[in-house]
């Protein structure tokens, strides 16, 4: 199997219906293997959300980016996904590996106690938050990066999420997590190409 990547960008309903989300998707898969896109389109019909995985797949295949499905093993089977990333709430993670087969399990924590169910319960990585003050959950007051550490010391690969730019992936990356997972400042960026390579810098400095 292929290296974890270091960078998640994840989708939302709003993203799936923009105009120029082809083009942003391109160019954050640009930076290669190092990045996932995670097609996530929680308000989407069953339809749709096929359609959009598939249109994200032949996005990320050009520059070998990974392709990971938010919820839906049986989607990310069917589009040859790299992995899934599930909720607390989902399919325990041994269940989804009965549908998915081969490839990456993670599942969305937001509490020690989480983390600990879902790496008993099977999963490869974790993707926690949020550890910043996040523009997609207002109301959620945000971890910090000590307890950020604390979930890193699991023995399971952490990709922080929640507020995570560029000038903070330092932070994250000190903290022991092994990347991030991001909305705004990579879907909302000028630039996405560059903003991908800048919350990759951190790690691919340490390579």
């Amino acid at each position: 199997m292929r290296p974890l990547p270091r960078l998640f960008a994840v989708t939302s309903d709003a993203l799936c219906r923009a105009s120029d989300f082809g083009v942003r998707a391109a160019a954050i898969a640009a930076a290669g293997p190092a990045a996932a896109i995670v097609v996530r389109a929680p308000g989407s019909t069953a339809a749709a959300h096929a359609a959009f995985a598939e249109r994200v797949a032949a996005l990320a295949r050009p520059a070998e980016a990974a392709l990971i499905v938010h919820a839906r093993p049986d989607l990310a089977r069917a589009v040859h996904a790299q992995g899934v990333q599930l909720r607390r709430d989902d399919l325990a993670p041994a269940d989804a590996r009965a549908v998915l087969g081969a490839g990456w399990i993670g599942v969305s924590v937001h509490s020690r106690n989480e983390a600990e169910a879902a790496i008993a319960e099977g999963a490869d990585f974790l993707v926690a938050g949020s550890v910043y003050q996040s523009a997609s959950h207002p109301g959620q007051a945000p971890w910090g990066t000590a307890w950020l550490r604390e979930l890193c010391g699991l023995g399971r690969p952490v990709l922080a999420i929640g507020g995570v730019t560029p000038a903070r992936a330092p932070e994250v990356r000190d903290a022991g997590a092994w990347g991030a997972a991001a909305i705004s400042s990579l879907w909302e960026a000028e630039d996405p190409a560059g903003a991908a390579l800048a919350l990759l810098a951190p790690w691919m400095e340490a390579a």
